[in-house]
């Protein structure tokens, strides 16, 4: 074999160098495409140092106890999203459609509502037309055993049941149930199938020309719901519509877009999105609103949040109608569901929202993340809930609608009517049980023995004339209190009777008759809804403002500052 050349041996390091050199550049060659078009990974980031997958590795390979994998790599996910904004979330694959199924519309399982009292299961209601109806589940049944699984007395968590009971449709599942007055368990074999969830929990006449509805979220059916109700209403005489969204703490966005668009005028602003990676999206009405000319006015207090803030701006910035209430949460952030490949999901905020006129409602977030979903204690102290002179504005946060009035961005929707809250003393004994949710527990134990009497009553009409919360109720229920530690003045205790009693009445109701029976009795002493009710009677005095009288605001707003 003939040697090589020196030549070989002088050229070779050369050679070397120069197909490194030509590597190098071709690598920054393609990098620069790769940002030219936008790509997410450019080469050089595929080679780049990747610490968690390394801190992982370590963990799993050296770390003296063995160690939940799928654990360990949840908590990470959480911890990352934990530290950009209070909304992104984590939703592991064994949570998904437990997170999901309330915003769908529906979901599969046997159609029931319950509670778990005293460690065991009771029904409530069963869902009208539902596999457990159907199936002879009366409401008072105590579950005592799903499958070949005992589930009273030891200890079973809601969200365990509810997985228990749920299942895909067509599928069977036995039930064991107690009924009063029944020898032994009675077994059912029910057969699982779509049970609808609705987000109008209720409508109704709140007089001859004011329809109410209560919307308890933004799903994927609200907006057919919402126009069923409407129209069921207007076939009733409903001349003008009082929408309840307190408590709503939202749902899909196109859903508040879509209920919005009904009420608004052809291109009038309804919201816009925009981050830094998303570039600003406008949502216009497009015109073919079937109630562009109802008169509207909206209650709202601190659990209104999201896509109930959304619709509350739009038809607020556009003097299409007013709010009542007190300030909203305050979430003007908006998340996307990105579904993992094992099931699991991150719900990433991607933009933020701004109402009509460019507000930002989205409070600051800077703060622990317990104190954030509970700063309803933080307005309690500075007092902002008995008179909204104590929340102040800074002038960078004011807002001209096109009608001239001032609204306010940077911590929730300010309503154009303020209602406080009721903080009397004399109340203090009813503010005491109503907290601890005393007042609905004696309601559902009454309701559980006395099931038979109370189911004699034909209707809800029935019941309201000839039903009475006597003394001998109100005075159980106070001696029920005084066993869970709840004791007060007589002064109080007398004070807050005729409140406790409508209340007792109103709980009852609901375990009867449902939402439609718990609200139009529930709603005879709340105040917002009273004064909202008012203001609607006032409604076109206020928003339709003559050559000489401008548009004014309803109450003098002050301001808020975080």
């Amino acid at each position: 074999m003939k040697a090589p050349s020196s030549r070989y041996f002088i050229y070779l390091p050369i050679i070397i160098a120069l197909a490194v050199i030509a590597g190098i550049y071709l690598g920054f060659k393609m990098v620069g495409i790769s940002q030219d078009r936008k790509t997410p990974i450019s080469l050089i980031q595929l080679t780049r140092y990747d610490r968690i997958n390394d801190v992982m590795r370590f963990i799993f390979q050296d770390y003296v106890d063995q160690v939940d994998r799928e654990l360990l790599q949840n908590d990470a996910i959480e911890g990352m999203l934990k530290n950009l904004d209070p909304h992104s979330q984590f939703i592991n694959a064994e949570d998904f459609a437990e997170v999901n199924d309330p915003l769908l519309g529906a979901f599969e399982g046997i159609g029931i509502q319950f509670r778990l009292e005293k460690d065991t299961c009771t029904v409530i209601h069963t869902i009208v037309g539902g596999p457990s109806e159907k199936a002879g589940l009366m409401a008072g049944d105590r579950i005592v055993r799903v499958d070949d699984s005992l589930v009273a007395g030891v200890g079973i968590k809601d969200r365990d049941l509810v997985r228990m009971l749920k299942g895909e449709k067509g599928s069977k599942v036995k039930i064991g149930v107690f009924r009063r007055k029944a020898d032994g368990v009675l077994d059912f074999i029910i057969t699982r199938d779509v049970i609808p969830t609705y987000s109008v929990d209720v409508a109704f006449m709140a007089d001859n020309s004011i329809g109410y509805i209560k919307l308890s979220k933004f799903s994927a059916t609200t907006h057919r719901e919402m126009l069923n109700a409407i129209n069921q209403l207007k076939f009733k005489g409903m001349q003008k519509l009082l929408l309840d969204l307190r408590g709503n703490s939202g749902g899909f966005l196109q859903s508040a877009i879509k209920l919005s668009d009904e009420f608004l005028e052809k291109d009038q602003v309804i919201v816009y999105t925009e981050g830094h990676n998303r570039p600003r999206q406008v949502a216009k009405a497009g015109g073919q609103g079937l109630f562009k000319e109802l008169p509207i006015v909206i209650i709202i207090d601190e659990g209104s949040a999201s896509a109930s803030e959304i619709i509350a701006g739009a038809i607020q910035d556009n003097d299409r109608g007013l709010i009542v209430g007190r300030r909203s949460f305050g979430k003007g952030l908006v998340q996307e569901q990105l579904n993992l490949t094992d099931g699991s999901a991150i719900r990433l905020t991607v933009a933020r929202y701004y109402t009509p006129t460019g507000r930002s409602i989205q409070k600051p977030y800077d703060k622990d993340a317990e104190d954030y979903f509970h700063d309803f204690y933080e307005r309690y102290a500075n007092g902002e809930l008995d008179d909204p002179a104590n929340i102040k504005f800074e002038d960078s946060l004011k807002f001209d609608t096109p009608g001239g009035r001032t609204v306010y961005g940077g911590g929730g929707i300010m309503p154009d009517v303020y209602v406080t809250i009721e903080n009397d003393e004399k109340l203090r004994f009813f503010n005491m049980v109503s907290n601890q949710g005393l007042i609905y527990q004696f309601a559902f134990d009454y309701t559980d023995a006395q099931r038979d009497k109370l189911n004699q009553f034909k209707n809800i009409d029935d019941y309201v004339q000839n039903f009475k919360i006597t003394d001998k109720i109100f005075n159980d229920f106070v001696m029920f209190a005084s066993t869970q530690d709840v004791r007060s003045s007589n002064a109080s205790v007398q004070g807050s009777k005729q409140r406790i009693q409508h209340m007792l009445k109103a709980f009852i109701a609901r375990n009867i008759f449902d939402d439609a029976g718990f609200y139009p009795i529930y709603l005879e002493n709340d105040k917002a809804y009273l004064k909202a009710k008012e203001t609607l009677k006032e409604l076109d005095s206020i928003l339709l403002p003559t050559e000489s009288q401008p548009l004014i605001f309803t109450q003098q707003q002050t301001g808020l500052q975080n």
